[in-house]
């Protein structure tokens, strides 16, 4: 391997490892490369041929290997091509490699995809063998923080963390909302009486509801996106922070949630930043509490080994095998492997791209 194709591949695995366990942006970069050598009607010196064609090619494999597609801004998608990441040069160059050796370049991309998907494979595995006394938090979490391949992921992790334990315990309660009117806007209700039937589903006849209380995650976000992690339908906003959070962070996800409660999720050691930020910018009375990660590890352990955790902690847990196999739905999907076989790219063999650098 000369010169030009080490800086190629180094390019090329910094991109890799900056991605979240789909490595969107690198299956788009293989199935460019796939479209070149197969079929060759792409010119990777000139940007405009693939740019935008390569999200619908990327798109279409990702819907077969896990189940959904990219949802990023195509500002974000489109830093794949910037001269930080890879743009037509270092693209020529793997071209190059990929052609020259049957899509090497292709089948290094997806037996690293195949290596990522199987980490988080194990995390499941931890999930669904769990009981309530062995299962703890700290160590769930420390196969994401000690594993490289996943820590691009942990974000989505402590998602579904809370949102498991937080919806679990909603349920478990059996808390209600109720939605009722002011007698005074009677009249009111009578005028708009079908807006009120079909949206809020009061009526003159029935002008108050209880409702289950509930959590619902806002769904699978990108890695520039800022904004709400969770909600619930009695007025509250979830938004975790497991980073070092920043000024310009902080205004982004208060002026991105339009909720007037708040509440944040962050390691032990953010929290005074967080809260020192917050009072700066003068957002802290949109914030009704910030919980920290003792704080999790502290309500899991009352969840599943406490005196109610035969009613609450088998529903966390089940939670946590749910919510996983929807934010990683390939992490038991046969197309992997059928896609590494049918495109010959597990007969394939060059040290050089065997192995990560």
């Amino acid at each position: 391997m000369n010169s030009e194709e080490k800086i190629a591949k180094k390019a090329l695995d910094s991109v890799i490892k900056k991605s979240r366990v789909h490595l969107y942006k690198p299956i788009q970069i293989a199935e460019i490369l796939h479209r070149d050598r197969v079929i060759g009607d792409v010119d990777l010196a000139n940007i405009e041929t693939y740019r935008i064609q390569s999200k619908q090619w990327r798109d279409v494999i990702c819907e077969v290997l896990v189940g959904r597609i990219s949802t990023s801004s195509a500002r974000f998608q489109d830093n794949l091509f910037e001269e930080n990441a890879i743009p037509p040069t270092i693209l020529k160059t793997l071209g190059a490699i990929n052609k020259s050796k049957g899509g090497i370049v292709e089948a290094y991309i997806y037996r690293r995809f195949a290596s990522k998907i199987s980490q988080m494979s194990d995390a499941l595995d931890y999930c669904l063998e769990a009981t309530n006394e062995s299962f703890k938090l700290q160590i769930f979490l420390d196969l994401f923080w000690n594993e490289p391949g996943l820590r691009r992921s942990i974000d989505k992790i402590y998602e579904i963390v809370v949102y498991s334990l937080f919806s679990a315990l909603v349920e478990t309660m059996q808390i209600t909302v109720e939605i009722s009117l002011n007698p005074d806007a009677m009249d009111l209700l009578k005028e708009f009486e079908e807006f009120t039937e079909k949206v809020i589903q009061l009526s003159s006849e029935r002008p108050s509801i209880k409702i289950p209380a509930k959590i619902f995650r806002v769904g699978v976000t990108n890695a520039a996106d800022r904004g709400l992690d969770m909600w619930a339908n009695f007025g509250l906003a979830i938004q975790i922070k497991h980073l070092s959070l920043t000024e310009e962070l902080a205004e982004n996800i208060v002026s991105s949630v339009t909720a007037d409660r708040i509440v944040i999720v962050c390691k032990d050691s953010e929290r005074a930043l967080i809260v020192s930020l917050l009072t700066q910018i003068g957002w802290k009375s949109k914030i009704q509490s910030i919980i920290t990660e003792s704080d999790l590890i502290s309500w899991y352990d009352k969840a599943l080994t406490g005196k109610f955790s035969n009613i609450v902690g088998k529903k966390v847990l089940d939670n946590l095998v749910e919510q996983i196999s929807t934010e990683f739905p390939g992490t038991d999907n046969p197309h992997i492997q059928n896609l590494l076989s049918n495109r010959g790219y597990v007969t394939l063999e060059d040290d050089d791209w065997v192995r990560p650098t």
